[in-house]
């Protein structure tokens, strides 16, 4: 079963496209933007605190990036859910199955977090 090579110049005319975008993108800001260095901008910056170093040891809280992490997971799991309603009717119960499934492994990794105090907003 081959398929023909013209399903595919629309994908790669995107990605074409696309490539162009980030390489006009970072072309444009180095040329347009300002040159002028001094000490205070080549310095790092957080939040306006004076960034101190960190002794080794020490647990750097990873409290944003399990929130990211979360929202990321959710996010794919609506991605799925999508075309699984569309398409629902021609999937029968092989495609019920294989949901319920895929929403049960991610509900286990909720109510995991949500024990484990994932949620809480200190």
């Amino acid at each position: 079963m081959t398929e023909p090579v013209s399903y595919y110049v629309p994908v790669v005319a995107l990605g074409a496209l696309s490539a162009l975008f980030a390489i006009f993108s970072l072309v444009a800001g180095a040329i347009s933007g300002p040159k002028r260095w001094n000490r205070a901008k080549l310095e790092s910056y957080e939040c306006g605190i004076e960034p101190t170093r960190q002794p080794a040891g020490i647990r750097f809280p990873v409290k944003y990036y399990l929130t990211a992490m979360l929202f990321i997971v959710f996010d794919i799991e609506i991605i799925f859910l999508y075309p699984w309603a569309v398409a629902f009717d021609r999937l029968g119960a092989f495609g019920l199955v294989e949901m319920v499934t895929f929403v049960a492994t991610v509900l286990i990794a909720y109510v995991y977090v949500w024990r484990r105090g994932g949620l809480e907003w200190d």
